[in-house]
């Protein structure tokens, strides 16, 4: 069996393939095997990147864009997390409320949240609604599921425990289930956050003023390649940067919890 590497072999692998894409992109575009009009080189994209923060494009600069957008994204993961997980740990507990939602959620969550865009373009045009309810979309499943997931498998001689001391259903949720389930309800935000701004950019590429996904539409239609390409790198690195925080959060509420 190989030996697990060490935290500074998986970063110097990690830098290894990063640069070996960039270098692949930077021959496909100085050579001219892809045209620099379709495949513009990494230092082009970076400078067109940099120069968004100060030239507006689309009618904003690209921090104007992506505050639109993370104004979105977060009205629509909290609204996710304010319905799906007490909704969740609810189903998980009443049995009768378990059998009456189960069907119509497993119905309606196989569906894409990008196949809701036509729906929101409908109610809300382009306005904020259209956006916070695509992001609901995505967000919604995994807050549901895993809070429901962490209240099914809550210790059974906990409840025992406080059932002979005779604890109300009040006391029993937010005392004994709501702590219990916190793991799974961390791990179902963290997934709900990734696919949450997924289904933001996705929106933002059809009912919206404003946002990355809106500037990188416009980009396109005037075949900007360099401001779509940037227009990518804010997304993924935003992307990360909410992963990250996430990331640590958990690692912090799990070490408080005492859960490996």
């Amino acid at each position: 069996m190989d030996r697990p590497l060490s935290r500074f072999e998986a970063m110097g692998l990690s830098a290894l393939g990063l640069m070996s894409v960039i270098g692949l992109w930077e021959a496909l575009s100085f050579f001219g095997i892809v045209p620099g009009q379709f495949l513009p080189t990494p230092v082009a994209v970076i400078a067109r990147f940099i120069n968004l923060f100060t030239e507006p494009f689309a009618g904003f600069t690209l921090l104007q864009h992506l505050g639109s957008s993370l104004l979105r994204y977060l009205y629509g993961v909290l609204l996710a997390g304010f319905i799906g997980i007490p909704l969740g740990l609810a189903m998980g507990w009443f049995r009768l409320l378990d059998d009456i939602v189960t069907p119509l959620f497993e119905g309606l969550r196989f569906i894409a949240p990008i196949a809701w865009v036509p729906f929101a373009a409908l109610w809300f045009g382009t306005g904020i609604g259209g956006p916070i309810m695509i992001i609901f979309a995505g967000a919604f499943p995994p807050c549901l599921i895993n809070a429901y997931r962490g209240a099914r498998f809550v210790e059974p001689r906990l409840i025992e425990a406080a059932r002979m001391l005779g604890t109300g259903h009040r006391r029993m949720l937010t005392e004994i289930l709501l702590p219990a389930s916190l793991p799974s309800i961390v791990a179902g935000l963290r997934v709900a956050a990734g696919l949450g701004w997924q289904s933001l950019v996705g929106a933002e590429l059809i009912v919206a003023s404003a946002g990355v996904g809106f500037m990188m539409v416009q980009a396109q239609a005037s075949v900007q390649t360099t401001t779509v390409m940037a227009g990518m790198v804010a997304i993924g690195i935003t992307g990360l940067v909410i992963d990250v925080a996430l990331r640590q959060g958990e690692s912090l509420l799990l070490r408080r919890l005492g859960v490996d």
